[in-house]
């Protein structure tokens, strides 16, 4: 029998893992879509996701589009109904006048923190119902997991879960 290394796990343990890993991403995916459904009149789920982008930090429009994953002119479109919804401000760099900024407005910020806070809710709901040395096998566990996706270490208790607090 072949010895097993601790960093590398065995065939099972890499699909029970797996199989383990799609079932908290359906429920992530499933408590993602509950805390969007009251804002679903106002935004869909790509928006939402441009709004935590830009949440994060005023960006450009190219950067937005690199982070999402979408063409310039796809993210230009976005920006456009987001803008008119009075969610996202447009506003001219001062260090270079030829590039646009994007921030959220006011009634942006709100809709992302309401958002972020019933989805924070409904995750705390569910891990109160595990007992506390599963709940520290599991901080330990996505740790590595974000970790081993190339996901920046949350720090502290932003309602987003990102590193750094968001401007203000």
């Amino acid at each position: 029998m072949a010895e097993h290394v601790a960093d590398e796990p065995c065939e099972e343990d890499f699909e029970a893992v797996t199989s383990a890993v799609l079932g908290a991403s359906r429920l992530l995916v499933a408590i993602s879509a509950r805390s969007l459904a009251a804002a679903e009149d106002r935004v869909t789920l790509p928006q939402f996701r441009m709004l935590l982008v830009v949440w994060q930090d005023e960006t450009k429009l190219v950067t937005l589009a690199e982070r999402l994953g979408v063409n310039p002119s796809t993210a230009l479109r976005m920006v456009d109904r987001l803008a008119s919804a009075g969610l996202v401000s447009r506003e001219v760099n001062p260090n270079n006048r030829r590039e646009t900024l994007l921030r959220l407005t006011g009634e942006g910020r709100r809709l992302v923190e309401e958002v972020t806070t019933r989805r924070r809710t409904e995750i705390a709901t569910i891990v109160t119902r595990m007992p506390v040395c599963q709940r520290q096998a599991l901080i330990k566990a996505m740790r590595a997991f974000n970790e081993a996706g190339g996901e920046a270490p949350v720090h502290g208790a932003f309602p987003l879960g990102w590193p750094d607090a968001p401007p203000s």
